[in-house]
């Protein structure tokens, strides 16, 4: 039986270095490994794009309110499928996804950002952790060294932590931070919540 698989990570950890490798991997073997992604990320418009520079176009743009299942039928029979920017999808597609691997045994493999800039879930990520067989964490790296596990927005130059959740195309404006850098960056200077309990804390020392 085939495995849904989630490749999670911050930003700038290569993940879709990894989608284009992977699906090359299948291809020149002669399988056919088809790249999706949802339609909400239009950067590179058809294509995945890394930001090294590497391209591949997308077999599926996915629309918010379309079902995966057309898509299967299209296509016939596929060795593989291979999702970028999984973030983005809704929770029925993840569910689509779920049932097409154990149904039709087709491995799936999905490469996302596990949360926003405020540290909040989306809406694919969350329902991939609850429906994914495998689910791995990708290394991205901090500006002091450490692993980074958040995404932190920038806007002319300043860190922020009010907006929309999904700004496409503004890719420069993130950066990948480790925790305490995210907490001395982002939240101490900008959360209203966390300047309280670091109150609290200094009372404690």
């Amino acid at each position: 039986m085939a495995k849904l698989y989630f490749n999670y990570s911050a930003m700038s950890a290569g993940k879709t270095i990894d989608v284009i490798t992977t699906a090359y991997k299948y291809n020149s073997k002669g399988m056919k490994a088809l790249v999706m992604k949802p339609s909400i990320d239009t950067k590179g418009a058809k294509s995945v794009v890394s930001r090294i520079g590497l391209e591949r176009e997308v077999d599926i743009l996915l629309k918010p309110e379309e079902s995966l299942f057309d898509y299967i039928k299209k296509y016939g029979e596929i060795t593989c499928l291979i999702v970028d920017e999984a973030q983005f999808l809704t929770e029925k597609q993840v569910c689509e996804l779920f049932v097409i691997a154990k149904k039709l045994d087709i491995p799936i493999i999905c490469f996302g950002l596990k949360g926003d800039f405020q540290s909040n879930l989306f809406q694919g990520s969350e329902a991939l952790f609850r429906f994914a067989d495998t689910v791995e964490e990708m290394v991205s790296i901090c500006s002091c060294g450490k692993k980074a596990r958040f995404n932190a927005r920038k806007v002319n130059g300043e860190y922020v932590f009010e907006g929309k959740q999904v700004e496409i195309g503004a890719d420069d404006s993130y950066d990948p931070l480790c925790g305490k850098c995210y907490l001395e960056k982002v939240l101490l200077p900008y959360s209203v919540d966390f300047q309280k309990i670091y109150k609290k804390v200094r009372g404690l020392n």
